[in-house]
């Protein structure tokens, strides 16, 4: 039981480091603007925000759904995926921390709302949020694929949970614009401040989780994969 709620902290982390990497966090931009545009109505716009955060949980739960039960329920990549799980892990998290810390180069992209979309959003009211969440989600950058597929994916498939982690994943992905809504609620003046530290913690976040990944990867390749016991 343990086991599975650090696997749940670990979804929420990487939920969080998501929402907060340059292109994820341009999309999230974005769509503060929209909420922002209704500044004067406080509750508009801290709904706006809760919609934006259910709409990237539907989501990626959704897609945790597909891919989990997909590759859990073939008896033969089941049984291959018990068997190598933990041995592919230990690469995967090296990769993917090295991304994280900037040693592989990934092109950062870019992300907004198109004239088309816009319009949708606009016609659509408050509900447009939730538009924008389902679409933002569904725009990966490589860094967001890289740590929804790479990492979270895996670990979902490990812990036979394709719909909780997937879900809290999701939710701490839009938590920047659902903090940022509360913020506009309260005091627009705050906003660039929140925004500056958010910056600082990012970097922070990732270098830290970029070691750990690494630190977790080459124990599980040391483990899993040359038999090597340290207890």
């Amino acid at each position: 039981m343990a086991e599975f709620y650090l696997a749940l902290a670990t979804a929420f982390w990487l939920g969080v480091l998501t929402s907060i990497s340059p292109c994820p966090l341009a999309t999230n931009i974005a769509a503060i603007s929209f909420v922002g545009r209704r500044v004067d109505r406080p509750r508009t716009v801290f709904a706006a925000g809760l919609l934006y955060t259910v709409g990237r949980m539907l989501v990626y739960t959704l897609l945790g759904v597909a891919l989990v039960s997909s590759l859990l329920s073939a008896p033969v990549v089941s049984h291959l995926l018990q068997k190598y799980m933990n041995m592919l892990l230990g690469p995967v998290l090296i990769v993917v921390g090295m991304v994280l810390l900037r040693l592989i180069a990934l092109p950062v992209g870019a992300a907004g709302m198109n004239q088309s979309l816009q319009k949708k959003v606009e016609t659509m009211g408050v509900w447009g949020a939730g538009l924008l969440g389902v679409v933002f989600a569904l725009s990966f950058c490589p860094l967001s694929a890289a740590l929804f597929f790479a990492s979270l994916v895996p670990l979902a498939v490990q812990q036979e949970s394709g719909v909780l982690m997937p879900a809290v994943y999701g939710v701490a992905t839009g938590l920047p614009v659902l903090m940022f809504a509360v913020i506009l609620a309260t005091g627009a003046n705050r906003l660039g401040q929140a925004y500056n530290k958010m910056v600082l913690f990012e970097k922070i976040a990732r270098n830290i989780t970029g070691v750990l990944f690494i630190l977790v990867g080459v124990y599980y390749c040391l483990t899993s994969i040359f038999g090597m016991s340290f207890r």
